[in-house]
């Protein structure tokens, strides 16, 4: 995979659908122990379908070339701050047009404990993507896919009494595409506000209640696109063993869409991890939520019910085999007289890693992507597979 280079357990939070509020991943362990840190990356893969189409598909090799740094340490006893920037140059050998492509991603992290009981944790993070992991289906061939994404996150977290808790949670997200076609249809801006309760009924399981708001407003045509969302859902947070972890929350969303009939639809979330061993785990999880859609002129949004799961395991000390999956049986919502249609995303990824000390990592990846639709048109089939070497120091 692509993305395998990190931690596959990051998996389980990317494929969450994005009504879900951010969680902040632990420091790298290439980065632990040092404030400052730096790394230095080449790849190369094959990707059979560069542009994502459904006919056509131009297939290239691409060489990566990346670099980064990172700042991770404590301003205070009470207060973390971690900073870092990473840039990737590809070069694709058969891309027509731009066969050079460069990449940005900045990405900032600042937490202040209060109280041992409050704590306030306040994050940024902002792409610059020229080449899109994941491509968007139905677009003409040779599309340029690349956009802009900045997502702020903000979470209050504080205690009531001996068993209660309250959460304050924001997250604002911003997305400009490069191409006038594409920001016309997808450019947009989403705020979301939660506000959650919990109760400690037992050592190991949490009672949760929480509400949220969504407001989605896009930069052109808001008339027939925008909408917002009212949630409410109930839960459990269960953590019978430090090697077991469960979640779970179930309720539903009322949406009012501008330009279109509203819609009310149920909403879940469930996750669990299993840590059978060191450095080894399973997670996975269900998920069913209504989200945007790639082609905002046919369709008012999408309701997707999500499958997702995530293995780890070592092998031997300094190699680490893993593997993800993902399985979307969605249901495309059509505008008058647009009929719905149906579409089933799979996307899959494996790697082996290999770290034959603290500075090194090599690892072989395989993706592989299908969409199959009612439409023909938003047909994908996709396939990379490559090696890469990063050294951190």
């Amino acid at each position: 995979m692509r993305t395998s280079t990190r931690q596959v357990a990051a998996c389980l939070v990317a494929l969450l659908p994005l009504s879900l509020f951010a969680v902040y991943a632990p420091i790298p362990e290439q980065e632990q122990g040092k404030a400052l840190s730096f790394r230095l990356g080449a790849s190369v893969y094959h990707d059979s379908n560069i542009f994502g189409a459904s006919t056509g598909e131009i297939d290239s090799v691409v060489y990566k070339v990346s670099g980064g740094i990172a700042y991770n340490g404590s301003l205070t006893d009470q207060t973390f701050l971690s900073a870092s920037y990473g840039v990737d140059y590809d070069h694709f050998v058969d891309r027509p047009s731009r066969k050079n492509l460069t990449s940005h991603a900045f990405a900032l992290r600042l937490a202040h404990a209060f109280s041992k009981t409050s704590n306030l944790d306040l994050s940024d993070r902002y792409m610059i993507s020229k080449n899109p992991q994941s491509l968007l289906a139905g677009l003409p061939l040779n599309a340029d896919q690349s956009f802009k994404l900045n997502e702020f996150n903000a979470r209050l977290v504080t205690t009531v009494g001996q068993k209660t808790g309250l959460a304050f949670k924001y997250r604002n997200l911003s997305m400009a595409y490069d191409t006038a076609t594409l920001a016309a249809l997808l450019d947009r801006r989403e705020n979301l506000l939660g506000l959650e309760a919990s109760f400690a009924l037992l050592p190991v399981t949490k009672l949760v209640g929480e509400y949220r708001y969504l407001d989605i407003a896009y930069d052109t045509a808001g008339n027939t696109k925008d909408k917002q969302s009212h949630f409410l859902l109930a839960g459990v947070d269960y953590n019978p063993a430090q090697e077991v972890t469960l979640s779970g929350r179930a309720g539903f969303e009322d949406r009012t869409r501008k330009g279109a009939p509203d819609t009310t639809a149920p909403y879940l979330e469930f996750s669990a991890r299993y840590a059978y061993a060191e450095g080894s785990f399973f997670s996975g999880g269900a998920a069913y939520a209504i989200e945007e859609p790639s082609d905002t002129t046919r369709f008012t949004d999408s309701k997707v019910p999500r499958l997702f799961a995530n293995v780890q395991h070592r092998l031997s000390g300094p190699v680490t085999f893993s593997g993800s999956a993902t399985f979307e049986p969605s249901r495309l919502q059509g505008r008058r007289p647009q009929a719905d249609l149906d579409e089933t995303v799979l996307r899959f990824g494996l790697a082996l890693s290999w770290v034959p000390n603290k500075n090194w990592l090599v690892t072989g990846t395989y993706d592989r992507d299908r969409i199959d639709s009612d439409d023909n048109s938003r047909d994908q089939e996709r396939d990379r597979y490559g090696l890469s070497a990063r050294f951190s120091f």
